[in-house]
């Protein structure tokens, strides 16, 4: 039963990600300007408009270079930049490197840190450490990244001296070099993400202590803490693992915002570039990516939330 369960997520999956890229195909084809017109430029003339739109494939019907497009996709083929004519896989090679380098040293500080500040608050409800800790992360999600990564600019670069305002990168960089250039970039991401899933372990925490088993612990005797850390966290790791899935998710695909803000080169900071330029299959790559990110995170999740719930387990 669980097998079946775990290849239905599967092909929701697979599915899902079929209708993404008949979505993003369509959006991308329907951004305004020319790309033969950007690319030639002022000494564009019909004839040389009309013979490079040709050269790019942009003179056949749509469905027919969606399909051409689905085709390379599936056989790993990302295609050649319209505006720049390299390779769009070395492209993106060095950038995805870039964003996963950042999106998992915020996830080794921001989930630890989450998980404990989390069950540190459910195990004090009510007091002014749980109060603390429930403003504090309210206000976090109440203000918008771009205001947090401006004020970092303006406190750690600006005032201090402390940090550099943008985060570039280069090969002769040593190890304190890098950690220093991404460490306001990092350190507005673990602020930004930490806060939902501080707030989904505490609640998941405390949703799990009202049930009746965990009464009947409390009425026993057993400290609060040992039953927090060897029954109602078991309990409430599914809607944990989903959030912070989807934070995770959200540390590959969404900050570009912060990329832009920091000049970080990483995916998102190139598929804007993409949209500058109007490089369709540079979007559109940069779109599946994120998008099949974003899928095979929340198929870990359900399988994860599987996994760890008996009743999903072996349901009735």
């Amino acid at each position: 039963m669980m097998t079946q369960m775990v290849l239905r997520r599967i092909w929701i999956g697979i599915a899902t990600l079929f209708v993404v890229s008949v979505i993003v195909f369509i959006m991308t084809s329907i951004l305004p300007g020319d790309v033969a017109q950007i690319v030639l430029g002022q000494s564009a003339t019909p004839e040389t408009l009309a013979a490079l739109r040709k050269e790019l494939g942009l003179d056949q019907p749509g469905y027919i270079r969606y399909f051409l497009w689905l085709g390379d996709m599936f056989t790993g083929d990302l295609g050649t930049s319209k505006a720049g004519g390299a390779a769009i896989s070395d492209l993106i090679g060095g950038r995805l490197g870039n964003t996963m380098m950042m999106a998992g040293l915020v996830a080794l500080i921001s989930i630890p840190i989450s998980i404990f500040l989390g069950l540190w608050a459910a195990m004090h409800p009510g007091t002014w450490l749980d109060r603390i800790v429930t403003f504090g992360t309210l206000a976090t999600i109440s203000v918008p990244e771009f205001f947090i990564a401006t004020l970092m600019v303006l406190l750690f670069a600006v005032n201090l001296h402390w940090l550099p305002s943008t985060a570039m990168l280069r090969d002769e960089m040593t190890f304190l070099e890098l950690m220093r250039g991404l460490a306001m970039p990092i350190i507005t991401l673990v602020i930004v993400v930490s806060a939902q899933m501080i707030r989904m372990t505490r609640a998941g925490i405390l949703n799990v202590m009202s049930s009746p088993y965990i009464e009947m612990a409390i009425l026993k005797g057993v400290p609060r803490g040992r039953i927090i850390l060897r029954h109602a966290f078991l309990n409430a790791i599914g809607p944990i693992i989903n959030v912070i899935a989807l934070n995770l998710a959200y540390l590959v695909s969404g900050v570009v915002i912060v990329e832009t803000i920091f000049a970080y080169p990483g995916l998102a900071k190139l598929m804007i570039d993409g949209v500058q330029t109007r490089d369709l299959p540079l979007v559109q790559a940069c779109a599946m990516i994120f998008c099949g990110t974003y899928v095979l995170l929340i198929l870990v999740a359900d399988i994860g939330s599987i996994v760890s719930n008996p009743r999903l387990r072996h349901p009735k």
